[in-house]
């Protein structure tokens, strides 16, 4: 990270944003933030910032004139803004429309790219989201009391050959496998509503059948980086409430990459593992 004092932070939703303003504060940057009314949670405002300005998702050159006015060089970008509001009804200003129509797909890479080098031309550099966060990366190895079942260990190879093929395509990071099959991919809905589905689909799929069958159907939910990840934007992240899907989803096994998924609770997200019963490694 820059030595500069001051630091933007464009916040989308979740607890990414709050704890990198709370981990910039802590090491003496002072935080401009460029909040998105459609995503960012309104509790950012008690965090301590040293300005929060509100802007909707298609002010491009709003944003750009905001850190320009205030002196910021650096900027991270944190937090989640849904796939789906790409397609959903907000009006671009004319720098974001220029920028749209110069895109031959409009996934996450090629629309957060685009912007990360109109920020770059601006003279606004952005860092990698996880710079201050590097303790909450996961680590190699087996995370929870519980190591995974041999069935889940091919559930995860095979998930895992899946989701890298999917990955390279910037479609989705998640897969839900079962009984070396897969039950559902990634689109645009989020990690914990593809692993509700899954659940919702295995729990259909056991309701049809004999009282006697003893199949094990429990569910492993694989979570990769992509092939190239730019750490600077769409960073891989496991929380408590990830957690919690699995739960009611019946996934008894996560697979995620280490040093590039960040576990946004900490310690929280192992000891809820380790609650349920939920077996977690990286490689």
């Amino acid at each position: 990270m820059s030595s500069t004092s001051k630091l933007g932070l464009i916040a989308g939703n979740g607890r990414f944003p709050f704890l990198v303003l709370d981990a910039a504060r802590a090491q003496g940057y002072e935080v401009v933030v460029a909040a998105i009314k459609e995503e960012t949670f309104p509790e950012i405002e008690s965090r301590g910032a040293s300005a929060i300005y509100w802007l909707s998702l298609g002010e491009l050159s709003k944003l750009i004139d905001t850190f320009r006015r205030e002196g910021v060089t650096r900027a991270v970008m944190a937090g989640q803004v849904k796939h789906k509001q790409i397609f959903s009804s907000i009006r671009p200003d004319w720098r974001l429309a220029k920028l749209l129509l110069s895109l031959t797909t409009r996934n996450t890479d090629s629309l957060l790219g685009a912007v990360a080098k109109v920020l770059a031309d601006e003279g606004i550099v952005l860092e990698n989201s996880t710079a201050l966060l590097e303790p909450l990366l996961a680590k190699v190895g087996v995370l929870t009391k519980r190591a995974p079942s041999e069935q889940e260990l091919k559930s995860i190879e095979y998930g895992r050959t899946v989701a890298r093929g999917l990955a390279q395509y910037d479609i989705g990071q998640t897969v839900v496998v079962a009984e070396n099959a897969c039950i559902a991919v990634e689109a645009m809905e989020g990690t914990d509503a593809t692993i509700e589905r899954a659940g919702d689909i295995m729990a259909q799929a056991s309701a049809g059948e004999d009282a006697h069958a003893t199949l094990d159907r429990s569910l492993t939910v694989v979570k990769i980086a992509k092939p190239n990840q730019d750490m600077r934007f769409d960073v891989p992240v496991i929380g408590v409430k990830t957690i919690e899907t699995m739960k009611k989803a019946r996934a008894t096994c996560l697979a995620i990459d280490s040093g590039k998924c960040l576990l946004i609770d900490g310690d929280a997200v192992i000891r809820g593992a380790d609650e349920f019963g939920i077996a977690i490694t990286a490689e």
